[in-house]
């Protein structure tokens, strides 16, 4: 499906906040979903949910639910568990695209959903199910997001473009002030064991300097 001028912006955000996961160990950022899609074209629906503790492996399934205004129920409409992602309301099948994090540690749950139609308003909920393999032990976690989602005949393409150059420029900065904390937090960490190295040197070389002043001692006795 070709992408319009307007949706590239949109998909560019998507994919740099998926690479920010993917590539960085602690710059995932929980940022909020669009809510405004336009009938007839593709639209992206955003989820997030973070660690907060990257170093703890995990594996974690992603749901999706839909619930159309003045309903009441939702329905289950997507479910991913590596390495697939299952439509499985029929209304929604050929309609929906992962785009969120492929592998058994999920921190992004995007999808897409193609064509849009008056029907696809309403309700959208996000649910994380994560394991977490801890020391021993496992930890189940589940994490619910929820997104309003309105659709309307066109959008505004100017504002459109602006608020998502905006959110790409905050997103380039944010990316590189994280990748100054992280190179900073590495000096650190390097120096300090450096010092903490060269520190059991001269601890040893001391020691090793008093046994051999006991031996001359004992010698000269």
């Amino acid at each position: 499906m070709a992408l319009t001028q307007n949706q590239w912006p949109l998909l560019i955000v998507v994919s740099l906040l998926v690479l920010a996961v993917r590539e960085c160990l602690s710059g995932c950022a929980e940022v909020g979903s669009l809510t405004e899609a336009v009938y007839g074209k593709a639209f992206v629906l955003g989820c997030i949910s973070c660690k907060k503790r990257e170093e703890v492996s995990a594996v974690t399934t992603v749901d999706w639910h839909f619930r159309p205004h003045g309903e009441e129920n939702f329905t289950h409409i997507l479910h991913y568990e590596h390495p697939s992602a299952d439509v499985m309301d029929e209304a929604f099948r050929g309609r929906l695209d992962w785009l969120g994090t492929r592998g058994e540690d999920v921190q992004v749950g995007a999808i897409a959903v193609r064509n849009v139609s008056y029907e696809d308003a309403g309700t959208y909920r996000c649910t994380f199910s994560r394991t977490l393999f801890l020391a021993g032990f496992r930890h189940h976690v589940s994490v619910e997001k929820e997104v309003e989602l309105s659709v309307v005949e066109a959008a505004d393409r100017e504002m459109a473009a602006v608020v998502s150059e905006i959110v790409m420029y905050v997103l380039i900065v944010l990316l590189q002030l994280w990748l100054i904390v992280v190179v900073v937090y590495c000096y650190k960490k390097v120096y300090d064991d450096i010092d903490a190295r060269e520190a059991r040197r001269a601890l040893k070389a001391h020691k090793k300097l008093l046994d051999c002043d006991g031996v001359k001692l004992d010698g000269a006795k």
